[in-house]
């Protein structure tokens, strides 16, 4: 993490961000939380990740304390001077402190903390492709609202990667109730088939991933059809090929899905350049 935290307005050492036991974020994951990629005072996408992180504060019914241009300008505060020029920026919005117990009540003064992490570095030859693992011991509920805004509660996803790792694999792939496939534990999922650029619908439980929505318009640039499709592993495990989408290492292919050792579609590589290309086009200032 970098040295200096903005928490609640005010410019911190890391050691003295410090929250209360009784924080309901702590307590109960009783709140929201985005990750961008920062790029020498950029980031991807600023307006997709704040408008998602509104939309999930709304369903919760926790006001966000500090108006966009206050909380860019803490962005920047803690920012300035780092001479690495890619990392990852957390916004985590808490309901704050209040009586014990599951009702809000009493909890009006929410909480809005920004840290600065440093960014995962690609491997010259890009990112490794990873073996992915179906999660059947946990699902997300099918119709869920809340599977499709970023709670600070993620305990499924968690199980579910302790799950894959401690089988050999990479990443865990998440099915919803009715045994569809809605994303990965920490991205989104896409695969080909056929002329076909296939990925869950949201109301599988998918999150709106800001990457996906961008692969999604890079598909698009490149004249590709594209469906949300419902599909369950098997399918997947059938297809020209799979790939995940992640905020902080953008599109990485799977070579496996369980005991299926998977392709990877040549069209992915056309698919990458269109997306870094957009990125280049999207980086937008803090």
């Amino acid at each position: 993490m970098s040295d200096l935290v903005w928490m609640d307005g005010r410019v911190v050492p890391e050691a003295e961000a410090l929250v209360p036991v009784s924080d309901r974020s702590f307590l109960y994951g009783d709140g929201l939380f985005e990750s961008l990629p920062w790029n020498s005072g950029r980031v991807f996408r600023w307006g997709a990740h704040w408008e998602r992180l509104g939309a999930g504060a709304r369903f919760l019914g926790i006001r966000i304390p500090w108006a966009e241009s206050g909380v860019r300008a803490g962005i920047r505060a803690i920012t300035a001077g780092r001479l690495d020029p890619l990392a990852t920026v957390r916004l985590h919005l808490s309901r704050g402190t209040g009586p014990r117990g599951y009702s809000p009540r009493g909890a009006d003064t929410p909480r809005l903390v920004v840290t600065v992490h440093p960014a995962p570095a690609m491997p010259p030859g890009g990112w490794p492709a990873l073996a992915l693992r179906t999660c059947r011991s946990l699902a997300v509920a099918a119709g869920d609202p809340l599977a499709t805004h970023k709670s600070a509660n993620k305990l499924l996803n968690v199980l579910a990667r302790a799950e894959a790792e401690a089988e050999g694999f990479d990443e865990a792939l998440l099915l919803n109730t009715d045994g569809q496939v809605t994303e990965s534990s920490s991205g989104n999922v896409f695969w080909w088939e056929d002329d076909t650029l296939h990925t869950p619908p949201l109301a599988t439980g998918a999150l709106p991933g800001v990457t996906r929505g961008a692969v999604l318009d890079s598909a698009s640039d490149l004249g590709w059809t594209v469906s949300e499709t419902q599909a369950s592993p098997t399918r997947l495990a059938a297809s020209r090929g799979v790939f995940l989408t992640f905020s902080t290492r953008g599109l990485v292919p799977v070579h496996r899905l369980d005991a299926d050792l998977l392709g990877i579609d040549p069209r992915q590589s056309r698919l990458q350049k269109a997306f870094l290309a957009r990125c280049d086009q999207e980086w937008e200032t803090v």
